[in-house]
C-alpha cells in the first residue's frame, strides 16, 4: 500500500465527520485564533493517528492483516447501518 493511498483514504474518511464539524465550530468563534484551532486539531489528528499506528503494529503480531481488514470492514458496515437506523428514528 502506498503512502498516497493512505493519505487519500484518511483524507476522505475525515471529511464531514464529527471532528471536522467540531473544528469548524471552534474556528467560527471570532475570539479564537484560527491558527491555534488549526494547530490543535492537526495535533490531535496526528496523536490519534500515532496511537492507531502503534496499536495496529502490535495487533498485527497477534492477528493476521486479512482478519483485521475483515473485522474493520464489518465494523464500518455495522456503524453505517446503525447510522441509517438512527437517522430514521
Amino acid at each position: 500500500m502506498s503512502l498516497w493511498s493512505v493519505f487519500v483514504t484518511v483524507f476522505f474518511a475525515e471529511l464531514g465527520d464529527k471532528t471536522q464539524l467540531a473544528t469548524l465550530l471552534f474556528a467560527a468563534d471570532p475570539q479564537v485564533s484560527r491558527v491555534g484551532v488549526f494547530c490543535a486539531s492537526a495535533g490531535a489528528l496526528v496523536l490519534s493517528s500515532l496511537l492507531a499506528v502503534l496499536v495496529g503494529s502490535q495487533l498485527s503480531a497477534f492477528v493476521s492483516p486479512r482478519i483485521l481488514k475483515v473485522v474493520a470492514g464489518i465494523g464500518f458496515v455495522l456503524i453505517g447501518g446503525w447510522m441509517l437506523i438512527d437517522v430514521r428514528a
